[in-house]
């Protein structure tokens, strides 16, 4: 499986963004998707996974925030994030899993995208 993140961006404050996470090759639609985070120098964070029928995971603290969704028929995760601060700024990856469950440990995860850079100003 490939992961191609896009979406990603400057935005203020308050604002909002949606990335896009694109999934390709042979069990692109059979996996199970998350988002992660990382800000240089601190550890990874989890962010949100979904599954194909639609189950979904959120990190406690992104709750209400943050929505995660997908397009089977594209192989396509979203995140819609609102409402933003400038400690959601990080790099946001995708990643996949060809597990049953979902999962908020990264190391669960097989497939990774390159990530997209999100900065939100004060």
């Amino acid at each position: 499986v490939q992961l191609q993140a896009s979406g990603g961006g400057l935005v203020q404050a308050g604002g909002s963004l949606r990335l896009s996470c694109a999934a390709s090759g042979r069990t692109a639609g059979s996996v199970i998707m998350g988002w992660f985070r990382q800000v240089p120098g601190k550890e990874r964070e989890f962010v949100s996974a979904i599954d194909r029928s639609g189950a979904t995971i959120y990190a406690d603290s992104l709750k209400g925030r943050f929505a995660i969704s997908r397009d089977n028929a594209k192989n396509t995760m979203y995140l819609q994030m609102s409402s933003l601060k400038p400690e959601d700024t990080a790099g946001y990856f995708c990643a996949a899993s060809n597990g049953r469950r979902l999962s908020s440990l990264g190391y669960q995860y097989y497939y990774w995208g390159q990530g997209t850079q999100v900065t939100v100003s004060s």
